[in-house]
């Protein structure tokens, strides 16, 4: 059997993302609350504490920098979050997909399921943070709100990679890998918390390469009422993340379960 052959999902992925919706809607505010804590932290912990300290980044105020960023490190958190340790939990702990599959549903629908759940997921985190960060008035152009479909696709992409590691993972504890290896240094490389312009060339050319860079290039000059610069690269390559790592995800978990 070839588990690598291409998705061939269906609209029957939808039932499964109700199911999903209806279960987080049982624990919808400590989860909201959750997904909000980490990103407002360091949104206003380090944007009112090292922003006294630096008047001005780029030509604007260090808060309204670092928002644009906060938005793209919370969808980023969410939908990894959600499916390392909430679809691992459905997949290996409690068998939900065992059960799911029992009905007339295909895993490639199961997986798209998971993956437009946990973009969601991301896409609420990341409209509540541009929420606050118009509300404490950091935004200053209605060109903002083209970050909402930016923040679902940039959802779509880590969730897509979020995937790969659940289908891989044999523990929980596999995980940490995962956020020591790759996520901790990309947030650090991506231009969240500093312009990427300061990092030495080597590291430079690496951070062209990390999906988060993209997502951050995007949504940031949407903030101070500029259109980006390579827009259609930047979608591009976070699109092509997205199917890539859905591919690839889809292909292991058919390996894992399909046998």
């Amino acid at each position: 059997m070839n588990h690598f052959r291409p998705p061939s999902p269906s609209l029957r992925f939808i039932p499964v993302w109700q199911r999903n919706f209806l279960v987080w809607r049982k624990l919808a505010i400590p989860s909201i609350l959750g997904n909000l804590a980490d990103p407002m932290i360091y949104m206003l912990g380090l944007g009112y504490g090292i922003g006294t300290l630096l008047p001005t980044v780029g030509g604007v105020p260090y808060m309204a920098f670092l928002a644009a960023g906060a938005v793209c490190f919370s969808t980023m958190n969410s939908a990894t979050f959600e499916t390392l340790y909430s679809a691992f939990s459905r997949m290996q702990v409690q068998k939900t997909w065992e059960a799911i599959l029992n009905a007339p549903v295909s895993l490639d629908d199961l997986v798209l399921a998971e993956l437009v759940w946990a973009a969601s997921k991301a896409c609420l985190s990341g409209a509540a943070i541009l929420a606050v960060a118009a509300a404490l008035g950091l935004i200053h152009s209605p060109l903002a709100l083209w970050a909402l479909p930016l923040v679902f696709l940039t959802g779509l992409t880590f969730a897509a990679i979020g995937l790969i590691m659940t289908a891989l993972a044999p523990s929980y504890d596999f995980f940490m890998y995962y956020f020591t290896l790759f996520i901790t240094p990309m947030t650090l490389l991506s231009g969240v918390f500093f312009p990427v312009e300061q990092l030495p060339a080597a590291f430079r050319a690496l951070s062209a390469l990390l999906p988060l860079s993209h997502a951050v290039q995007l949504t940031r000059p949407l903030f101070f009422g500029e259109v980006p610069a390579q827009a259609g690269l930047h979608v591009a390559v976070l699109a092509g993340y997205a199917f890539a790592a859905f591919w690839l995800a889809l292909g292991l978990a058919r390996r894992r379960l399909l046998k």
